[in-house]
């Protein structure tokens, strides 16, 4: 079994220590993931880790030949070759192997009578190579490639013509093509879509060695790993179980730190406001010196991030009509040749959370720019509701966010006067925390001009926002927090994210987008999900009713309908058949519907014993089975939706 560990490594940083006598052992089997807050020295760790950065003291014992692979979150670029060429120098390592054994079987050839040494060695070169994957290379980084989202005709491009974020699914690839003893990955998912985070999702729990990742996609951490190490206030600590199982343990386990903190926030806040407040005033002035060394005497107490609940509502969406918007006939094209929409009809109705999916270059951006206004270069028509304002976000909009002015100033003007006091709290949630608020928006980065573009249009007061995606450049908190407030705006929301947890909570509709053709699932994510599967199991038929497929502009109400007169004899026992079939699966789901409920009931009734809520064990196992009975009632739900549908 392959290990690495690190015992008590330091590292600081001027006066602040980063690291503090942090030990963490990765072998063979480790799924495990590295949280803490932003600054908290994550990357710096993973560094050390990496043997790219030396730490101030420590210890590094490993097995001999244990290989170690790591992936920064940015900045690698490839040039010079062709993506496969690229994608073979990923096993360097087998070509080196190969060397040796080559030059074994040369000192054989020179030397047969002490041979035994060599034997064993040139043995354990031929074991290490076939672990190595590299006898079946060549698949494999077609294998990988492909599941990263290249398409082949990809392979012979040279590597230099792909962009920022295709190179790091470049330099992605190679890590995963090494099958190293040891994986760091530093956000891996920064730059795939939902297809690509899915393959691996997969690849990494079939993964056999360790690895270490740094990610704020909590739902590729929950079906990833199985326990998470958290580095706070230079400490290291241990939680086994998913990313929400820790989340759920480390706040009961801090819930009175985080009451004390509460308390002092309060304490902090009311010395602070009679300071502001008498601070100039003759008659107060000692009594707010008194109060202002009190403050300065208050030692701050921390705790995680994410942790830390903050909470937003947008301003009040203005009234609009039930329909939002409408597309008639709407086709894109950006060669003349082939259409990225076409003849698309759609719908959208007040309250609603459309999330638009697809693999990348399927029109799902384009889509977003045509509904909002942006892109004009189309032919069919938009036809927006009654009083509907529309608010667009792209990641282009971090280039309006440019002058001299403050984090501060810019959200404050931008705030209706009622959310003004609120400013900070939803800057902190959009990760500008202290004197980051008194930053130039001239010095920002893109990724913070992003986040002050995001927050700066969710203040507008609007009933139709239009996000493509949001959640880029969020930490988990942060998402939280935006998830939250669309969740309470009173708006409608059409969006893209390649963050499954953020569309999986907010979306309440799925438009599947492929090249020239649109299906439209009246149901949530998990639904979306589970109906194609079934679809791919045989179960039900891609026809069916819950979607509307589009292909080539093809019209399901362009087909003349019979009247019943018309009908034949044997059309009508058909359709009567039918029928009588749909109404025998509304009862029978309607029956399992009642009986999930029911068991459902009998659960929620049992947690509400002590027996079973002063158990954590018990607990967990009991909230476990009502979740999964939650899943059965949306599947059921769905499917009894769509049978009614049918037979009305």
């Amino acid at each position: 079994m392959a290990f690495v560990q690190f015992s008590k490594v330091c590292l600081s940083f001027g006066e602040r220590k980063i690291l503090d006598n942090v030990t963490v052992n990765l072998k063979t089997g480790t799924k495990a993931a590295l949280t803490g807050a932003n600054g908290a020295g994550k990357s710096t760790l993973i560094k050390i880790m990496a043997g790219i950065q030396e730490p101030d003291s420590g210890e590094r014992a490993a097995q001999k030949d244990a290989r170690i692979v790591y992936l920064p979150q940015s900045g690698l670029t490839h040039s010079g070759s062709t993506l496969i060429e690229e994608a073979d120098r990923a096993f360097e390592y087998g070509y080196k192997i190969q060397e040796e054994i080559d030059d074994i079987g040369e000192k054989l050839k020179e030397n047969p009578s002490n041979s035994s040494e060599l034997l064993e060695r040139h043995a354990a070169l031929l074991a290490s190579l076939e672990n190595s994957g590299w006898y079946r290379r060549q698949a494999l980084a077609e294998t990988v490639l492909i599941g990263l989202g290249f398409d082949r005709k990809d392979f012979d491009k040279m590597t230099q013509e792909f962009s920022g974020g295709w190179q790091m699914r470049i330099a992605l690839a190679k890590a995963l093509m090494q099958q190293p003893d040891i994986l760091l990955l530093d956000e891996p998912t920064n730059y795939l879509d939902l297809e690509a985070r899915s393959w691996l999702e997969t690849f990494l729990q079939n993964f056999k060695g360790g690895f270490l990742l740094v990610s704020h996609d909590r739902y590729f951490l929950d079906v990833t790993i199985n326990e998470v190490y958290e580095l706070f206030n230079g400490s290291l600590k241990c939680y086994p179980g998913n990313f929400t199982n820790y989340e759920k343990t480390r706040e009961v386990e801090l819930k009175t730190l985080i009451a004390a903190y509460e308390k002092q926030q309060e304490e902090i806040q009311h010395l602070q406001s009679f300071i502001d407040r008498f601070g100039a005033k003759a008659t107060k002035a000692a009594q707010a010196q008194e109060r202002q060394k009190q403050l300065d005497k208050i030692v701050p107490i921390e705790i995680p991030e994410s942790l830390k609940k903050i909470y937003f509502k947008f301003p009040p969406a203005p009234h609009s009509g039930q329909l939002v918007f409408r597309m008639k006939g709407v086709t894109k094209s950006y060669d003349g040749k082939t259409n990225v929409l076409d003849k698309l009809d759609l719908q959208i109705e007040n309250g609603e959370r459309l999330v638009v999916v697809g693999h990348n270059g399927a029109g799902k951006s384009t889509l977003l720019r045509i509904i909002s206004g942006v892109d004009k270069d189309f032919s069919g028509e938009l036809i927006p509701g009654a009083g509907v304002q529309i608010g667009y976000f792209s990641q282009d909009n971090a280039e309006t966010i440019k002058g001299t002015e403050s984090v501060l100033e810019c959200i404050e003007n931008a705030c209706p006067l009622e959310l003004v006091p609120k400013a900070r709290d939803m800057l902190g949630a959009f990760l500008f925390r202290n004197d980051d608020v008194f930053k130039s928006l001239d010095v920002l980065s893109g990724g913070e001009k992003s986040r002050i573009a995001l927050l700066r249009l969710l203040l507008k007061p609007i009933n139709f926002l239009i996000l493509d995606e949001p959640t880029n450049h969020l930490d988990m908190h942060s998402k939280d927090a935006l998830l939250e407030a669309l969740k309470d705006f009173g708006g409608t929301v059409v969006f893209v994210s390649h963050d499954r947890g953020f569309i999986q909570d907010l979306a309440t509709r799925v438009l599947e987008l492929k090249p020239g053709q649109a299906r439209n699932f009246l149901g949530g994510y998990q639904y979306y999900v589970d109906r194609l599967q079934a679809e791919a199991d045989g179960t039900v038929p891609s026809s069916a009713n819950n979607s509307q497929a589009q292909n080539s502009g093809a019209q399901a109400s362009s087909a003349p309908q019979k009247s019943a007169a018309a009908l034949s004899w044997e059309e009508q026992k058909k359709i009567a058949n039918e029928k009588k079939k749909l109404e025998r699966l509304v009862e029978k789901l309607g029956a399992q519907i009642e009986e999930k409920e029911n068991q459902k009931k009998a659960l929620e009734e049992k947690m509400s014993d002590p027996a079973v809520y002063s158990d954590g064990a018990k607990a967990k196992e009991v909230q476990a089975q009502i979740q999964t009975i939650d899943a059965e009632l949306d599947a059921l739900n769905s499917e009894w939706e769509d049978a009614a549908e049918k037979l009305s």
